[in-house]
């Protein structure tokens, strides 16, 4: 008669319920606190929203064009500011286990998915964001969700299916609706999703072909079967070509807006002399408007928006023609002095990284708190700063690691271990989609650039925490292959 082992429970499943119950019970009480102690705020950006809203409830009668569809559908769909202000704090408490989940499944490990679903909870930045009625909270949950699917999409061969790929071309493609600097998003994604199960075959993980571990990808000479492709790109199709449409037969313009001009005064107002005679009325006007909102403000950033009326008046454009002729303008300028574009580029290029909090404290149902929530935003800042950094220096020294290795033919992963090499292609997509938007919000705009991380600064944590886990799991097997006989 054998001796029969003793049984171990399984401890997985309570420590997930314990992690799980720490996040919830953080987000959930941060949040009521919110509800309490402050208000939802409007800023110079929330009544052209508002206005375009009530277009959009009129069949989408007299919509201007300024800005795309997807905040002021929300806004037309929820309603009154109350309401927003509650289901962007309840769209912001599910990013927060969207988060939870890719850390956890990204590292197999309960204890960092808790800690990245608090570091983004805890963000003040976050936090208050999500009661300005602007579109940065729906982005960070569109944003949060697509990584989601995507992530789910590698993880797990099995579920892949048609309505899949078409709900991850959906949300990425609404994500682009709602922030247009996003434009890439859907297009990114899909070179990824294609290219996976070849990228997994060349790193040298699968089992046999076509399988790794137990589950089998369905591989089409190193890239998934075309029906996926496809199923992805129809309602990336039917969205950005509708509304590119729209666009075009309102306003004469192949764009998601009717405010490029604006946008690219936005750098070329910085050396707006050099605009020929042919346009010095449109020249004198702005540079007029700039030097006063510089002696004022330090910056010509968003001078343009009180120059318009005067620039209207004085060329004879309307506010459409006068976005096309200020594009053709700043085009010109760019290519006549790129230096000078470049410059500015990469100023605003630096600000993006730069953290910044929106907050009122007017806004606060208890003033004297103003200033402790002063210091703590501080604090923050600072430590998100640092963060940034550390991603700057780390994503181009695992770049420049995994570029030798590729050259060697040795695509070592050797700062990254995964067991499951989809897990590796998804540290890509996380990697890429940060420093493409990045990039491109500079050479677009020259105006709030640090607005433009916000969906996307508890990304840039989690890449920071998921590269300095990974060293340290380096170091420690270096450490222990050393010390063997």
């Amino acid at each position: 008669m054998t001796e029969s082992k003793p049984i171990i429970p399984d401890k997985k499943p309570k420590a997930a319920a314990l992690w799980l119950g720490i996040v919830f019970v953080v987000a959930f009480l941060e949040r009521l606190l919110v509800i309490i102690l402050y208000r939802p705020v409007t800023y110079s950006d929330t009544p052209s929203y508002r206005r375009l809203a009530e277009s959009v409830l009129h069949g989408f009668a007299n919509y201007d064009g300024t800005r795309t569809p997807g905040y002021p559908i929300f806004l037309a769909l929820v309603g009154s500011d109350q309401r927003v202000w509650l289901i962007q704090l309840l769209l912001g408490f599910v990013t927060t286990f969207l988060l939870f989940y890719i850390g956890w499944k990204l590292t197999d490990k309960l204890w960092f998915g808790g800690l990245i679903a608090l570091a983004h909870t805890l963000n003040l930045g976050q936090l208050f964001f999500e009661s300005n009625l602007l579109t940065e909270s729906l982005t960070t949950f569109l944003l949060a969700l697509t990584m989601a699917g995507v992530f789910v999409w590698f993880l797990s061969p099995k579920v892949r299916s048609l309505w899949m790929a078409f709900l991850l071309g959906l949300v990425s493609s609404v994500t682009l609706l709602v922030r247009p600097l996003f434009i890439y998003l859907p297009f990114f994604l899909l070179v990824f999703l294609w290219f996976e199960p070849r990228l997994s075959k060349n790193l040298g993980k699968l089992e046999i072909e076509g399988v790794v571990g137990p589950e089998k990808i369905p591989i089409h000479h190193g890239h998934l079967p075309l029906r996926f492709g496809i199923a992805f790109l129809i309602p990336v199709a039917l969205l950005l070509g509708g509304w590119s449409t729209f666009i075009h037969d309102q306003f004469g313009d192949w764009s998601l807006t009717t405010m490029t001009g604006y946008h690219l005064v936005q750098h070329t107002g910085n050396f707006f002399e050099y605009v020929p005679d042919e346009y010095a009325a449109l020249r004198d006007t702005y540079i007029k408007y700039r030097d006063a909102h510089i002696a004022q403000f330090g910056t010509q950033t968003n001078a343009i928006w009180d120059a318009i009326p005067e620039m209207s008046k004085v060329s004879g454009y309307g506010f459409y023609s006068l976005s096309r002729v200020l594009t053709r303008i700043s085009i010109q300028l760019i290519l006549n002095h790129p230096f000078l574009f470049i410059k500015s580029a990469i100023s605003g290029w630096w600000m993006f990284w730069r953290t910044s909090v929106y907050w009122s404290a007017d806004a606060l149902r208890l003033p004297w708190l103003a200033n402790g929530v002063t210091w703590a935003i501080l604090i923050q800042r600072a430590m998100l700063f640092i963060i940034n950094l550390t991603f700057i220096l780390t994503s181009f020294l695992f770049t420049l690691i995994e570029f030798f290795s590729a050259v060697r033919h040795k695509p070592s992963q050797l700062l990254f271990h995964f067991t499951n090499p989809a897990l590796y292609a998804f540290t890509w997509i996380l990697l890429g989609n940060i420093w493409i938007a990045s990039i491109l919000q500079t050479l677009l705009d020259h105006g709030d650039n640090p607005r433009f991380l916000v969906p996307l600064q508890s990304l840039v944590v989690l890449w920071v925490a998921v590269f300095i886990l990974q060293m340290v799991i380096h170091i420690q097997a270096r450490s222990t292959s050393s010390s063997q006989p």
